[in-house]
């Protein structure tokens, strides 16, 4: 199993994850379904799969691979998560 995270940058750089998924590997066409049924009406959207069984697994990834160089935060609306930043 994988998981998905869906979600966008904000105004202020800032990645919030909306949406969580669990998805067996390598099922492509799952994955784009829910990435295209993700709205991207502001051009901010964001998704990744990380090979990964857990949502904090997946979110502290996200975290280590898009946000901590950048400055900005992680917001995890999904299940609420605080990300490890040290």
């Amino acid at each position: 199993m994988s998981t998905l995270l869906l979600g966008r940058w904000d105004h202020s750089g800032n990645l919030v994850i909306e949406e969580s998924h669990k998805v067996e590997d390598g099922d492509q066409a799952t994955i784009d379904g829910l990435v295209d049924d993700q709205d991207n009406s502001d051009s901010n959207a964001w998704s990744c799969e990380f090979d990964v069984d857990r949502h904090s697994d997946a979110v502290q990834s996200a975290y280590e691979e898009y946000v901590r160089d950048e400055g900005t935060r992680l917001v995890d609306k999904a299940e609420g998560f605080e990300p490890n930043t040290d």
